[in-house]
């Protein structure tokens, strides 16, 4: 068995690292995409099964004042028909504002 040269077996472990460093990037996005959709899961049912209606109208209240502002991608605002389309003018929320 011979022995690779040195700079050969340090360009081997550094392509090693970058794949792992690939890999790991992959799951911290995964990790943080499953964080997101939990907790606007969570959001949602507290929307639809409210235990607590005040708390329900406070969120709603919230997500309407905070949503349009929040959501900048063509078309993403019609996801949220549901919770924005009944909503009334925000003062300093119109979108129509900035343009």
């Amino acid at each position: 068995m011979t022995r690779k040269p040195i700079p050969q077996r340090i360009a081997e472990l550094e392509e090693r690292r970058r794949v792992l460093m690939t890999r790991l990037g992959k799951q911290e996005r995964a990790r943080d995409t499953r964080r997101k959709i939990l907790i606007g899961a969570l959001v949602l049912h507290r929307l639809e099964n409210a235990r607590d209606p005040a708390f329900s109208m406070r969120l709603r209240d919230w997500l309407r004042a905070e949503l349009p502002g929040f959501l900048t991608r063509e078309g993403d605002s019609q996801l949220f028909d549901d919770i924005l389309g009944s909503a009334p003018a925000q003062p300093g929320h119109d979108r129509e504002e900035g343009r």
